[in-house]
């Protein structure tokens, strides 16, 4: 099953025919191996670890697949034509298309494929001057196909030249935040953070922070005590960089890894902690946040401590009741409310 934007890209396989191909930032659908059909070789990037998985599990000849920020350091490969999928996060669109021009010899094509409402209208504004001039080439399905080609070799790419440094007060002390582009941030703590933050449990072993985002919550907890054994997880590619990073520039050191809600994860932990990424009243997103309720309850060791702080309209109450027995919320204010679970 193909995605409108994928379907857009499948009604324009001329420009890809027998070329090899590098997919940047794909959804979770069936092209990157469907192109196989037309395209001498297909590579793909996701920055989303549900979307690699997707991919990932199509084993076919002369398909690749990654998950990352960037392809690994000793993939040198030269590529025909690279397609970049506008990204929600329309600040993220530069440094996909300085990626790209990594891997395109001067004279490539690069193809970008977006929905109409998602900003790709003012690629021409975005794309560097090292691409020509932006060509539309389709207009379907509400989404818009453009062509351009690299006509000068682009400046060489450094993480650093999108990281955002700047330090945070939190109850626990300030830390230094490293921060990617199309990365969450307001360069403050949120409220629903500075909520959970100020009402930190006491927290022994090992711990996980899910959703850890650009890594405050477990610079925080590890600025408290750096004993604990913490686990950073994200679906994100650049949050996990950007926790990374922050880690780093604080001295501190954590488990950072990719996992799609608990499905990589292993064992049990004495603390769950977590501003989870469901912010919004949606079926989808309630169905994922209690799922995550769910899932938390079985990971928890004996003794453990779980604590979120949650968007107050999300219906996480009758979750919990049912998965740990009883709701415990310690604090809330006017947007978001604490619950709080000791096994």
């Amino acid at each position: 099953m193909l995605t409108n934007t994928s379907q857009v890209l499948m009604r324009n396989v001329q420009f890809i025919e027998n070329q090899h191909l590098l997919i940047l930032n794909h959804e979770a659908d069936t092209l990157a191996s469907e192109l196989l059909s037309h395209a001498a070789s297909v590579t793909s990037l996701a920055l989303d670890f549900n979307h690699y998985q997707y991919v990932a599990n199509q084993k076919k000849a002369h398909l690749t697949s990654y998950f990352g920020h960037q392809l690994p350091d000793d993939t040198k490969q030269k590529f025909d034509t690279v397609i970049v999928y506008f990204p929600k996060a329309k600040a993220l669109a530069p440094y996909l298309f300085q990626l790209a021009a990594q891997h395109l010899s001067v004279g490539g094509t690069l193809i970008v494929i977006g929905d109409n409402k998602g900003g790709v209208k003012s690629l021409a504004k975005l794309l560097p001057d090292y691409y020509s001039a932006p060509l539309k080439r389709d207009n379907a399905r509400h989404c818009l196909l453009f062509i351009a080609e690299l006509t000068a070799i682009a400046p060489i790419f450094s993480i650093e030249d999108w990281v955002s440094h700047y330090s945070l007060s939190t109850p626990q002390g300030d830390i230094t935040i490293c921060n990617l582009v199309g990365v969450f941030s307001e360069k403050k703590l949120d409220q629903g953070t500075e909520l959970l933050l100020s009402n930190l449990p006491e927290l022994s072993g090992r711990v996980l922070d899910f959703g850890c985002g650009a890594g405050v919550i477990s610079a925080a907890m590890l600025k408290v005590n750096p004993q604990l054994n913490v686990e950073c997880i994200d679906i994100n590619a650049m949050a996990l960089k950007a926790c990374e990073l922050t880690l780093a520039a604080n001295q501190m050191t954590a488990k950072v890894y990719p996992s799609d809600g608990f499905k990589q994860i292993q064992g049990q932990f004495n603390g769950i902690i977590s501003n989870p990424p469901f912010h919004d009243g949606l079926a989808a997103t309630t169905h994922i946040a209690k799922d995550f309720v769910k899932q938390s309850a079985s990971s928890l060791s004996a003794n453990g401590v779980w604590q979120i702080v949650a968007n107050r309209n999300l219906p996480y109450a009758d979750t919990i009741a049912a998965e740990f027995g009883q709701v415990n919320v310690p604090a809330e204010n006017n947007k978001y409310k604490l619950y709080f679970f000791h096994k």
